[in-house]
């Protein structure tokens, strides 16, 4: 059964999580930025993968736990908070090649449909803005559970997956590699890992 159809209560020495009923579960949760993961991979010249994230974004989800598919979601990034680890290649991922953060500072996603797929699965599909171009994106969601911090926080917690074609977003900018091939992939994986603070 998933997570509204069982209640597992364990105990640690910091946190209570629970598996929650539907009233718990419902309301407005706000991303915490310092546990929270928006990310990506990327083929770098047809042989390794690439990492980056973000590390400035806003974000809120909107959970119906009697009804999941009135559930929403939307999330602000800054383009410019891009990082991969080098420098040089995040200024490049910056300028006109890619990102255009002067000209794009934000990408956005706005929830338009939510569903729960069976046990802690689920799918939320929305808009999703980068370059001012704006197209559809699905990303598959597992609930990872909820748990009481020792602050007192009500914590929910997902992670998920999500492909793109970076070039659908006019994100084009590529180098031919004399073996063949191209030096940054059109296909980029979307990873998520998503802690959020139930709102007072």
């Amino acid at each position: 059964m998933g997570i509204f159809g069982r209640k597992n209560e364990t105990t640690d020495a910091t946190a209570t999580a629970v598996n929650p009923d539907l009233a718990a579960l419902t309301g407005t949760y706000t991303l915490d930025p310092t546990h929270t993961t928006i990310g990506f991979v990327a083929r770098h010249a047809m042989v390794t993968n690439v990492k980056g994230g973000f590390g400035d974004f806003t974000g809120t989800l909107t959970l119906d736990g009697s009804d999941p598919s009135n559930s929403t979601a939307e999330i602000d990034v800054a383009m410019d908070s891009v990082d991969t680890g080098n420098a040089d290649r995040d200024g490049h991922l910056k300028n006109a090649d890619f990102f255009k953060t002067d000209e794009f500072p934000k990408m956005t996603f706005r929830s338009t449909k939510a569903e729960a797929l069976g046990g802690d699965d689920y799918r939320i599909t929305g808009d999703l803005t980068i370059l001012g171009t704006t197209r559809p994106l699905s990303i598959d969601l597992e609930f990872n559970g909820s748990a009481k911090d020792p602050f007192g926080n009500e914590r929910v917690g997902f992670e998920g997956t999500a492909s793109i074609l970076r070039s659908e977003w006019g994100l084009t900018w590529n180098a031919a590699l004399e073996t063949g091939g191209v030096l940054v992939s059109d296909k980029i994986k979307l990873v998520f890992d998503i802690s959020a603070i139930k709102n007072a």
